[in-house]
């Protein structure tokens, strides 16, 4: 099998991060989505995999090489346009050929991998696979209707009605048979090349796809809230490793991850949490379900549930900062007239002056 990431998209929800980044860049517990979803294809067995880029391929080439730091070959597959996963599946023929393959979007993040899924496929007479999950929006989403047998009926792309709150959660796998599909389709009345569409042909074909629904958690990471969600679930899940410094005054519990380079003076670091290579934390407390990257530096500040990206300054700030995302080289510092709350989500290259009265 091989493996197909689609990685073109702009990211508009995470604006202003994703005006100078690429939004599968941008790291969940310390790591990019985008190579969560390679080492969840890698993990299933597949080597061989095409990334669909858009306006953000020079940065995601850069970020990601030929694939040799996963032990796999990489293929950039340029998509000219955001004209949909059935285009993106259209374009990729030349690489894919007549082999099976999975399609993973680059911005999503599932409990548990995709190794149970891909063997399932595998080892089946199946022309598709698609995984499903009940979420609590499903106009924002691909919507499936099944029978009472659990058969798929019915894929409507973000009804405004929804029939259904089974979603399609961005992971696929098919055979051959999607490239007549995906040829035979027109474009919606988004201008769009639906999957959901191409995948309701291979149904009204009398093709066997499989509706496979997920049973674990599952974000799609293109929101600011879905990014701080996903953080969180996934800093549940590591395995805490303690490579950085920790000096006699500071406290960190069982569940933090330092990596290698960081430092803690005479601080507080509560877990589920990770602190970044060559991030110093001093005088300063660090909440659960925060992430912050590397060659960062929190001094005298307080800061929960966020995710900071890396060269950032969060200094002086006399009020606890929540569920935010601060870009990449971004001061945060205290100015002097007094704050009330602080909850951001800050572009890269910020530079934010808090209003602030010294000593309180």
């Amino acid at each position: 099998m091989k493996g197909l990431i689609l990685s073109g998209g702009k990211g508009t929800r995470l604006y202003p991060l994703t005006y100078t980044s690429a939004k599968q860049l941008i790291p969940i517990a310390n790591k990019p989505v985008l190579f969560r979803v390679i080492e969840a294809i890698r993990d299933a067995g597949i080597t061989d995999i095409g990334i669909v880029v858009g306006d953000t391929a020079p940065e995601i080439e850069r970020a990601v090489g030929q694939g040799g730091q996963w032990g796999v070959n990489i293929t950039y597959i340029p998509q000219e346009a955001p004209l949909g996963l059935a285009h993106a599946v259209k374009i990729s023929e030349d690489f894919l050929g007549q082999e099976r393959f999975v399609m993973f979007l680059g911005d999503n993040v599932i409990e548990g991998g995709i190794s149970t899924l891909i063997g399932q496929f595998a080892n089946s007479d199946y022309n598709s696979q698609i995984v499903l999950t009940r979420v609590d929006r499903p106009q924002e989403y691909g919507v499936a209707v099944l029978d009472d047998k659990g058969s798929i009926v019915k894929l409507i792309e973000k009804p405004k009605e929804p029939p259904s709150d089974l979603a399609l959660v961005g992971i696929y796998m098919f055979d051959h048979h999607i490239f007549a599909a995906v040829n035979a389709i027109s474009p919606s009345w988004r201008g769009e090349y639906e999957i959901t569409d191409a995948i309701q042909w291979l149904v009204d074909a009398g093709h066997n796809v499989h509706a496979y629904v997920h049973r674990g958690w599952w974000i799609d990471t293109g929101a600011p809230g879905d990014m701080l969600e996903a953080n969180s679930l996934v800093l549940e899940e590591l395995t805490p490793t303690l490579e950085g410094y920790v000096d006699r005054d500071s406290e960190v519990d069982s569940r933090v991850t330092l990596e290698p380079g960081a430092e803690i003076i005479n601080s507080v670091v509560r877990g589920p949490a990770i602190i970044g290579k060559e991030t110093r934390l001093v005088n300063a407390y660090v909440g659960p379900f925060t992430s912050i990257y590397h060659h960062c530096l929190i001094e005298n500040a307080e800061i929960s549930r966020s995710i900071v990206l890396e060269h950032s300054q969060i200094r002086n700030i006399n009020r606890r900062i929540e569920d935010s995302l601060i870009g990449r080289n971004v001061v945060v510092h205290r100015s002097p007239i007094r704050p009330r709350a602080y909850k951001f989500t800050l572009g890269d290259n910020s530079h934010l002056g808090l209003l602030g009265n010294d000593g309180e």
